[in-house]
């Protein structure tokens, strides 16, 4: 079995979401044993394509939902179809012990991802921490620092809005 988790940015370009899917897909084919799993919070952006890219290649998607009341203080209206779509789809799904979603609950889901995962996939342009910590620089050197192996997802083209 082939435990896959993923951070990401939530703010690609609509020229980006396409290159990503497609990433993803080829680097999920390539990691998948046949019986994959995919961790994810499922947020707008990266995290939502590799779920979907998890099912497509027929895995088992864990969704790690960072507090309660999170579908309605963060997923914003434009997301809350595939959200919700994808908690359904989830083979299982972990809502955090956190009443409110802020910065110890993303950490705290993001712990819980890495503490599962074998690999981490990254959908990641390099840039260095913000400092306002658990963002996808802040995962991954975290999976770096113990020891969890991490691929970079940043196809030719991707790019963040600014």
């Amino acid at each position: 079995m082939t435990i896959l988790a993923v951070t990401g940015h939530m703010d690609l370009t609509d020229t980006a979401i396409p290159l990503v899917r497609a990433a993803l897909r080829d680097v999920l084919h390539y990691r998948s044993d046949g019986d994959l799993v995919g961790l994810s919070c499922i947020a707008a952006g990266a995290d939502s394509l590799f779920a979907e890219a998890v099912l497509e290649v027929g895995g088992r998607l864990v969704v790690v939902i960072p507090s309660r009341d999170y579908r309605q203080a963060k997923v914003k209206l434009q997301h809350a179809e595939t959200f919700d779509r994808l908690s359904q789809a989830a083979y299982e799904v972990l809502v955090m012990p956190h009443e409110t979603a802020n910065r110890a609950a993303y950490e705290a889901a993001n712990a819980v991802l890495l503490a599962r995962a074998d690999r981490l996939i990254a959908v990641w342009d390099g840039a260095p921490p913000s400092g306002k910590g658990g963002g996808t620089a802040d995962v991954v050197l975290a999976a770096r620092e113990a020891g969890t192996p991490v691929d970079v997802v940043w196809p030719e083209g991707a790019q963040r809005r600014k």
